[in-house]
């Protein structure tokens, strides 16, 4: 497993959105669509608004731009389920309208930004067929991963998770619900974290991802980094561990997750441009 360590989020956001863009642009001059995996939540914002930078300075058209959504809330809805509400506080519609799509419309020319149909989040009423749109489309270009704080999770799967499971709707753990509180402050209380939602699975995420990047960042995620750093192969009781099954996976992590200062940084890549 590689770990490659860097001084803070800034560092790793900034290098890892120059790379994003570099594909979008040879992605551009191949005439197909990128495929962009997303999470919601803390660890991602600093690639996002690097990204966003790089657009502005590179001028990028963001046309062939796919923004792929990993997980959502969902609420039941008599015997099924449906998405959270976009305008609730912790619904990662709204998550992904004001921190990734927002930000890089702005910094994208006019007319050149992200097509609204190029934003997709997996159905509740029938999850197993977003691994059947992602395979249509030739899987993901890159993956951006987060690991669960006090349990592993990636996406919605939960500790226990399988290594064949597939997209689905499933019950979060209490764990990740507590986990998410951070991510979400204006959740008060435990009881107001909704107890299930729509993920990518393992199998979904070790298929589909041509390259899978885990963010760790901060002194919380030590024990995320740990448990990688020991990890040969996939752990259900740390679904994180899914990137060490994947094409080609990798962990960015900053000094504060990896506890001890790294060894080397690699270079932040501010204003690169593309050929």
């Amino acid at each position: 497993m590689e770990i490659t360590g860097f001084p803070d989020a800034l560092a790793i956001g900034e290098t890892l959105a120059a790379d994003i863009a570099k594909g979008i642009a040879h992605a551009n001059d191949a005439g197909r669509c990128y495929l962009l995996g997303c999470p919601g939540g803390r660890s991602p914002r600093a690639t996002y608004r690097a990204l966003a930078e790089q657009v502005a300075i590179s001028r990028l058209p963001l046309s062939q731009l796919v923004i792929v959504m990993i997980d959502d809330y969902v609420v039941p809805n008599g015997g099924s389920y449906v998405l959270a509400s976009a305008d609730a506080h912790y619904s990662v519609r709204r998550f992904a309208a004001r921190e990734i799509v927002a930000p890089l419309n702005s910094a994208a020319e006019i007319g050149r930004g992200i097509i609204a149909g190029h934003v997709w989040f997996p159905d509740p009423d029938d999850a197993a067929g977003y691994d059947d749109r992602l395979r249509a489309a030739g899987g993901l270009d890159l993956l951006i991963l987060a690991s669960g704080a006090s349990d592993g999770h990636v996406g919605f799967n939960p500790p226990g998770t399988p290594g064949d499971a597939r997209s689905r709707v499933v019950k979060l753990a209490e764990s990740t619900r507590r986990d998410n509180m951070r991510t979400f402050p204006d959740f008060a209380t435990l009881d107001e974290v909704p107890t299930h939602g729509v993920t990518v699975g393992i199998a979904t995420i070790a298929e589909f991802a041509a390259r899978a990047v885990l963010v760790a960042t901060g002194t919380e995620k030590q024990q995320a980094v740990a448990h990688l750093a020991g990890a040969d192969s996939y752990d259900p009781a740390w679904p994180a561990s899914v990137v060490t099954i994947c094409r080609q996976g990798s962990v960015y992590a900053d000094s504060a997750a990896m506890h001890l200062q790294p060894a080397h940084y690699p270079a932040p890549r501010r204003g690169r441009q593309f050929s």
